[in-house]
């Protein structure tokens, strides 16, 4: 018999309030940035959506509704308390260089996937630093980078018939209260369970198994994401 000292231990921190919180999304007029933006206004908090033109990223913004604003990244940026970069993988390291000073002290949440497309379908890219994530804390040293929403189809954040998204978001990050903050803003999103996953060195892996949920939905023309059980 099993008794009550001998059960597993479960996480027993608790999640923090994050409604007050403003969050910018870099990368904004993309699908997956636009489709997190979505989300994150229907769960009712402040969105602001960055691109190079202010003008295309307020377009965008009143395209999607729920109060989201459109602004310069570099508005965008420092005007929010916790940002969200969903930009290229091409182009991540020239503008979080661009935005370093505006980032200093915020929790940044990067979810770019370095992938490669051949005939073969979608693969993993070497970073240098071991993921994008890495790279990101690499250069904005004076922020708390963390790594999450890396495996949620922008198809799904997208399809205003899709009310919940059933699927958990892997948060990695070498700061604790940072990654609650995440998975609490992860939680936020009707269906999504945010799942602290470790320490910022295991986002490698996270970010190229976006790969197999690729050929996953390639195979089975499906928009397949993750659960983890037992927890």
């Amino acid at each position: 018999m099993t008794t009550d000292s001998a059960a597993p231990q479960r996480d027993a921190r608790v999640l923090p309030d994050v409604s007050h919180l403003s969050i910018g999304v870099l990368g904004g007029t993309g699908e997956q940035g636009r489709g997190l933006a979505r989300r994150l206004g229907m769960a009712g908090l402040k969105v602001v959506i960055g691109s190079r033109d202010a003008a295309r990223a307020q377009a965008i913004a009143d395209e999607i509704g729920f109060g989201i604003q459109g602004a310069t990244n570099e508005d965008c940026a420092s005007s929010t308390d916790v940002v969200i970069v969903a930009v290229p993988w091409d182009g991540h390291s020239t503008l979080l260089e661009s935005l370093k000073t505006h980032l200093v002290g915020k929790i940044v949440i990067d979810c770019v996937n370095p992938l490669g497309f051949d005939k073969q379908g979608a693969y993993g890219l070497s970073v240098a630093e071991g993921s994008a994530a890495e790279q990101a804390a690499a250069i904005l040293t004076e922020s708390r980078v963390v790594g999450a929403f890396h495996h949620i189809s922008a198809v799904l954040l997208l399809d205003e018939a899709v009310d919940t998204i059933e699927t958990d978001v892997l948060v990695v990050g070498d700061d604790r209260d940072a990654t609650d903050v995440v998975q609490a803003i992860a939680s936020s999103i009707s269906g999504i369970r945010g799942v602290f996953a470790g320490r910022l060195r295991n986002c490698g892996q996270i970010e190229t198994f976006t790969a197999n949920l690729i050929s996953i939905n390639r195979r089975y023309k499906a928009h397949s994401g993750i659960r983890v059980t037992d927890i």
